[in-house]
């Protein structure tokens, strides 16, 4: 299944600085659950504890899935269909 990630906000530099990333996920049946593991495997270089807390997203960081916010969706439940873009925004800033 083919989805795209993005990371804005500062959450890029998580990712190798990499703000778009077009993957690939075998397989059936992906949550964001699944998703949030599968992108602490595959894609974040160090650092995970600025991304995850537990099994979610840290505070600060907001999930949009196709532009809707995920809490709207599910959060952790919604099952990924085929081109859906996630996209992570920090909005934790240093100063």
């Amino acid at each position: 299944m083919k989805v795209t990630l993005e990371f804005r906000g500062g959450a890029e530099l998580l990712v190798n600085g990499v703000a778009q990333h077009p993957v690939d996920l075998d397989g059936c049946k992906w949550t964001v659950a699944r998703l949030l593991t599968w992108i602490q495997d595959n894609l974040i270089q160090e650092r995970p504890e600025l991304f995850l807390q537990g099994d979610s997203v840290r505070p600060g960081i907001l999930v949009l899935i196709n532009d809707t916010d995920w809490e709207l969706l599910g959060e952790l439940d919604y099952e990924l269909v085929e081109n859906d873009n996630v996209l992570f925004i920090s909005t934790l800033h240093g100063g």
